[in-house]
């Protein structure tokens, strides 16, 4: 993550920003504040000095040192040396939401695609692993690689789907975004570059820009397209680019729920092969299959393949279990790097895994039936209260992926709140600040709670249709955990 901006990249996130609305300050330093609350400058990170920022758009120093003022005011700007003040979050003694926790109380949260515990079956694992702790007590209770019980559950499970693995070939993580960072790591440091799928999942971005590579993105096409992959573009940036990893979701992607075919799978992996590019392939996904859509797993059609898997989605995410199926030599490697970050996970969560992965399927049944009607709901509400949105409809997964009439997913994103709603804004799922014209939208909640939330988002909508230059005075949210 870069420690400052130069004028010339903050000039090209602030775009076409002076509508000449309100005086040329106030919309430079509302701007900056929207690109701060959606993350597109990062915390923490120096702004340009007042005199080449001034040069760089054509304007007054008085105009910037104003607009620099009031963004301290606000508290998005530290008070530094000089001009060159860092960004930051404004601190507020009332409750907020803040990074990583849940929504305040009265907010129905969207931004999280995430389902209650299977509760019984979750609770009973539990119980089960207390009855097995006392043979582990004895030991050390460090193992990096996971205990064996849990890594030869996981095995059997990959060998049961058409993948023969063992467990040397198994590392336990504590959830598939520890896992990443660990596979980030150890594949690709500084400056390479990383081929995602755009959109991605918001937090896989976050992992490999804090890992100082650099995101390769490769556009979806749209839904009405006749490829949900464009294949073409994804091998020729493999050839040209030659990315060190490719991370890829194509097992009801996160967020457009789409589900890569056989075929597709088999060409991306002779063309990573090719390239030397190290396809990492999250399956946190796989097991929300709500069509019948067959796929075999993309380790099915190479060895080099990087699988990452967790409990999160299908269970619970509570659970914090996550592991990595590579060849032998690869774990061995990637526990070389786990150890600088952590010596294990707590053997009780990973003994109630381990009963919870053998019988992976006990509580899908049920889970997939409610998320079937969570979805024909969300899709029919969609319809009637905001039909001027273009809705994808998902294959599996959690969530919806919708165009918006006009761009504005941050605006919404910031609106929301005053109508009970809390979003995550399509940007976060994008590079570059892509994605305004999209919102993702879980169908995680019960239908009587998905309809107040989709009248709230329609209200949301009317408000920021009606005020063209509402994003200008918007107040600020708190940046906020997307899952």
């Amino acid at each position: 993550m870069p420690s400052s901006l130069n004028p010339t990249a903050l000039a090209r996130l602030l775009g076409s920003w002076n509508s000449g609305a309100l005086p040329a300050y106030r919309e430079l330093a509302d701007v900056v504040r929207l690109l701060v609350m959606d993350g597109r400058i990062p915390l923490d990170v120096a702004l340009p000095s007042e005199r080449s920022l001034a040069s760089t758009l054509g304007l007054s120093r008085t105009t910037i040192t104003a607009a620099y003022a009031s963004l301290r005011e606000q508290g998005f700007l530290t008070a530094g040396q000089g001009s060159r003040g860092r960004t930051s979050i404004p601190h507020r003694s009332t409750p907020v939401s803040m990074p990583g926790l849940a929504a305040p109380e009265g907010l129905l949260d969207l931004a999280y695609a995430s389902l209650p515990a299977a509760g019984e079956v979750v609770h009973r694992a539990f119980a089960d692993a207390l009855t097995e702790l006392p043979a582990l007590l004895p030991g050390f209770g460090y193992d990096a690689l996971g205990i064996p019980v849990l890594r030869e559950a996981i095995a059997a499970k990959y060998t049961a789907d058409g993948v023969p693995t063992t467990p040397e070939q198994i590392l336990v993580t504590s959830g598939a975004q520890h896992a990443l960072n660990i596979i980030l790591r150890t594949l690709a440091g500084k400056q390479h570059k990383v081929l995602v799928e755009h959109p991605s999942y918001p937090n896989a971005l976050d992992a490999i820009r804090t890992a100082g590579s650099r995101p390769l993105p490769v556009a979806l096409p749209s839904p009405d397209a006749p490829d949900s992959w464009d294949i073409d573009a994804m091998v020729a940036a493999m050839h040209q680019q030659r990315p060190a990893m490719a991370y890829l979701v194509p097992d009801f992607h996160n967020p457009t729920g789409r589900l890569m075919p056989d075929h597709y799978r088999k060409r991306l992996a002779r063309a990573a092969a090719s390239s030397g590019t190290v396809l990492v392939v999250d399956e946190t996904l796989r097991g929300l299959n709500l069509d019948g859509g067959a796929a075999a797993p993309m380790s099915a059609f190479s060895p080099a393949v990087v699988s990452i898997g967790s409990l999160s989605k299908s269970h619970w995410a509570g659970l914090r279990t996550g592991w990595i199926r590579a060849d032998a030599p690869l774990i061995t490697r990637f526990v070389a790097t786990r150890t600088t970050m952590d010596l294990g996970g707590p053997v009780v969560e990973q003994l109630a895994a381990a009963r919870l992965v053998r019988s992976y399927a006990e509580p899908l049944g049920s889970r997939l039936e409610e998320l079937r009607d969570n979805r024909a709901s969300l899709l029919e509400l969609l319809a009637e209260h905001l039909p001027e949105w273009e809705v994808e409809r998902p294959q599996g997964g959690l969530t919806v992926w919708c165009r918006l009439p006009t761009p504005g997913s941050t605006a919404l994103t910031v609106v929301a709140p005053e109508f009970g709603v809390r979003l995550a804004a399509g940007p976060r799922f994008g590079v570059g600040g892509a994605f305004e014209h999209y919102m993702r939208v879980p169908y995680t909640l019960p239908p009587a709670q998905l309809e107040t939330a989709v009248k709230a988002l329609r209200e949301a909508q009317d408000k920021v249709g009606d005020s063209p230059q509402l994003r200008r005075s918007l107040k600020a949210e708190e940046r906020f955990a997307v899952a």
